[in-house]
């Protein structure tokens, strides 16, 4: 709240101290990832500045940057405090990860304190659980965080670059340079064009099709949503194959597939569609099969991923799968900047509402990403992946 200097007069001295403490300045820590092929960061030094101007201190881990082909110096330039020890980066208030946190960077972390990051159940470590009830922390998961519109604006934007980066990589598997059949996604005058069936017709699904559609491929695309499907349709036109998930009819159609591309998501609802082995087992040699839901357990049952390899190519039944969760990663500066976009505004707001608290008082949107409050899970069907009770975050708010 801001007074102007004719209204200062009108207020005592103990009300303009308080108005004046009402913005928080919050420590925000940027840690490097552990992973070697996660170089996404969560800011980048033009997002650093804004914080830093408005008041805020951020920390960031010696390095972290240099996935996004940012120096520690540039940070330095707009206002970071570059520290080498990572324990202090998780000395913040808010720390922004991008993987789920492991059970030493949960020990890192000082209690009641706030860690952003992806989700990611199958690669979640189950014992990072329990150490961060113990500490009373307050988790989100990117892919939670919701709108005032209900859109999930985090997981919409790496949807989009995800989607857009399948048809890339689909396009290098099939060529002869990576062990592929030799052939252009798409189409030319004389040459049948390649078929590509997409699963989901959600954003990515969406940016997918579009991409696969304009270098000139046969798109068909599946969902078990009729109105998913009417608005890809309507966006997309009518040259677009559509179908629900009908068995019989996607068996059909993935044994001419040259290009497969999963995207059904299951952490904001209750699908969990997935296509059969004996499926696999019909479609052609030298098809190739994109898992793009393989950080959420996958939708193709012979999809794997090793997450300690940071992912699997490999080939079954004459199949090559590329199961690589987070290739939103390829472009890590593209998501950094997109993420910056919508955790700036976020962060903002919660120092000018005073606290983490009080920003998930007041944000129904904001809310829907705590999985964990005070270290109380919140959030049933994550608990429930963990073998544990959740409560309805409400119960707790009132006491705070």
């Amino acid at each position: 709240m801001k007074i102007s200097e004719s209204e200062v007069a009108l207020f005592p001295k103990e009300c303009l101290c308080k108005l004046e403490h009402d913005k928080n300045q919050l420590v925000i820590g940027l840690p490097l990832e552990k992973q070697l092929i996660e170089k996404r960061l969560a800011l980048t030094p033009e997002a650093v500045k804004i914080l830093t101007d408005n008041g805020h201190t951020v920390l960031l881990e010696t390095d972290a940057g240099l996935g996004i082909n940012y120096t520690d110096y540039k940070f330095l330039q707009n206002g970071a405090t570059v520290v080498e020890n990572k324990k202090e980066v998780f000395q913040a208030d808010i720390v922004l990860k991008i993987m789920p946190p492991t059970p030493t960077e949960v020990d890192f972390l000082k209690e009641n304190a706030t860690i952003f990051s992806l989700l990611q159940l199958a690669n979640y470590p189950p014992k990072s659980i329990p150490k961060l009830i113990k500490k009373k922390i307050n988790a989100i998961a990117y892919e939670l965080i919701a709108d005032s519109r209900g859109n999930f604006p985090i997981v919409n934007s790496l949807c989009e670059i995800e989607g857009s980066a399948a048809i890339q990589i689909a396009s290098e598997l099939l060529s002869n340079t990576n062990g592929g059949k030799g052939i252009l996604l798409g189409g030319l005058p004389g040459v049948s064009p390649t078929e590509v069936v997409i699963l989901g017709a959600g954003v990515a699904g969406t940016i997918a099709a579009r991409a696969a559609l304009a270098l000139g491929a046969f798109v068909k695309v599946f969902d078990d949503d009729i109105y998913k499907l009417r608005e890809i349709q309507n966006e997309l036109g009518r040259t677009l194959y559509t179908s629900n998930l009908h068995p019989n009819v996607l068996n059909t159609v993935l044994k001419t597939a040259d290009v497969v591309i999963g995207s059904l998501r299951y952490i904001n609802g209750n699908r969990h569609y997935m296509v059969p082995e004996s499926f696999i087992k019909e479609m052609k040699k030298g098809a190739v099969i994109i898992d793009l839901s393989v950080d959420q357990g996958g939708c193709f049952e012979t999809s794997y991923c090793d997450f300690e390899a940071n992912g699997s190519i490999y080939e079954k039944y004459g199949v090559l799968h590329h199961c690589v969760p987070n290739i939103s990663s390829r472009v890590a500066r593209t998501v950094s900047i997109a993420m910056s976009n919508i955790l700036v505004p976020m962060i903002l707001n919660i120092g000018e509402l005073g606290g983490i608290t009080d920003k998930i008082k007041n944000d129904i949107g904001f809310r829907h990403g705590v999985y964990l409050f005070n270290g109380k899970l919140v959030n049933s069907p994550i608990a429930e992946h963990f073998n544990l009770k959740a409560n309805d975050i409400n119960l707790y708010l009132s006491a705070f």
